[in-house]
């Protein structure tokens, strides 16, 4: 079939960590080349679409504007947008979330705020995860930016944001709206900005869980690149095929 949109993971698709993926790039490059539409779908909630643009450019020689980056930061905020509550929030994240959430127009609140945002912080404390348990125990809506357990890293796999939200979620016996792949919000909305039907587009990844269930589980064939998380001998147990399974995206032909 030939694809008229690809959304595309970051981490351990296109780079591992600091380190590029070579294949990544070609991938890129040939999307490019054939003037077929992509965007990077992202659960990651450190950095801005600016920022990621950026390092694309300066580490791994991909050259591509920010407008093809949307993060589950931007989800996140495009789904509080959404809800009839005042723009009050306590958010545990690292600046890119924290910062995109106040220029988006919400007042940071540690008592009564209607959103605790949940997200990646390497620096997170103890007492910022107490206030944003007692504030859900206040009644705020609790929202988990992606569901990530671990990341990929040249270092191994290393806690993700979804470690973070579990903890939270453990004290406050509550279940957060999570936002990230593979949720529904992060996929159609990255659909509608892309401009691609379900039926037109394929979801590229690395992670069986998030990438790829995002696919499945939201009716867009899936591409599974056995680059970072998910490994080979993983495959023969997965509880559904992705659509198409690769060792490198050089294997990949754009249909």
């Amino acid at each position: 079939m030939a694809y008229k949109g690809y959304l595309i993971d970051l981490d351990g698709t296109i780079y591992l960590g600091k380190a590029p993926i070579d294949a990544g790039k070609r991938f890129i490059d040939r999307l490019q080349h054939a003037k077929i539409p992509f965007m990077f779908v992202t659960n990651n909630t450190t950095k801005t679409p600016e920022t990621v643009a950026a390092r694309l450019k300066n580490e791994f020689d991909i050259h591509v504007s920010s407008d093809l980056v949307y993060t589950a930061t931007l989800a996140t905020i495009d789904f509080m947008n959404e809800q009839a509550k005042p723009k009050t929030a306590y958010v545990v994240g690292e600046s890119g979330l924290k910062d995109a959430i106040i220029q988006a127009g919400y007042t940071i609140d540690e008592i009564a705020p209607s959103f605790v945002v949940v997200g990646l912080d390497s620096n997170v404390t103890y007492d910022q995860l107490a206030t944003a348990v007692l504030a859900i125990q206040q009644g705020a809506c609790f929202i988990g930016t992606n569901p990530d357990k671990n990341i990929p890293t040249e270092k191994g796999l290393m806690p993700g944001a979804g470690a973070l939200i579990s903890f939270v979620e453990t004290a406050t016996q509550t279940k957060p709206v999570f936002i990230g792949k593979p949720e529904a919000i992060i996929m159609e909305k990255a659909l509608a900005k892309l401009g691609c039907h379900k039926a037109e587009a394929i979801m590229v990844g690395d992670n069986y869980e998030t990438d790829i269930r995002a696919g499945l589980n939201n009716g867009i064939d899936t591409l599974l690149v056995l680059s970072g998380f998910t490994p080979k001998s993983a495959v023969p147990t997965l509880p559904q095929a992705p659509t198409y399974i690769v060792d490198s995206l050089d294997e990949w032909q754009l249909k």
